[in-house]
């Protein structure tokens, strides 16, 4: 059985309702998976002895601007054991997501990129702030309402 196949089973066996979707394209495996499930859904991928996803890449927002859940989220990561990549997507009602980086740690400076990028909040998360933006910068240069030259005036300029 493939080792995609052995995901997919695992998952299915294991978290009943978790994975709602499940596409193949060109041979990146991307798993769709209920909000409320990520945590357990990563906790499973990093500790199951035949899979070891044990290195989150990265971890990402898309901002779809006009659809009903205007955000998702996209969680690379990376089985040394196995040597192989597989994606997490988890769509948004709102702004808010529940944190991984209880699982990974380095999802901890991921989380805090994409809230600053984005303006998602992570819940359970041990220390959101920004991490290029300034603490009083209201805006999240990322959205799709953001302009592309920045807002003028909006934060001061470094002097020549």
């Amino acid at each position: 059985m493939e080792l995609k196949e052995v995901i997919i089973e695992k998952l299915n066996g294991t978290l009943k309702g978790a994975v709602l979707e499940v596409t193949d394209f060109r041979g990146d495996l991307c798993l769709t998976v209920a909000a409320d499930k990520i945590i357990d859904v990563c906790t499973f991928l990093k500790s199951d002895n035949d899979l070891e996803f044990n290195m989150c890449e990265d971890v990402t927002a898309i901002d779809w601007a006009k659809r009903k859940m205007r955000f998702t989220m996209v969680y690379h990561i990376y089985s040394l054991k196995n040597k192989f990549r597989l994606r997490l997507k988890v769509n948004l009602e709102g702004e808010t997501a529940h944190s991984v980086s209880s699982v990974w740690a380095s999802a901890n400076w991921y989380e805090r990129e994409t809230f600053d990028m984005f303006g998602i909040k992570f819940t359970g998360h041990p220390d959101l702030r920004r991490v290029y933006m300034p603490e009083e910068f209201e805006y999240h240069p990322l959205r799709k309402e953001f302009p592309l030259l920045g807002i003028p005036g909006s934060i001061p300029l470094p002097k020549k």
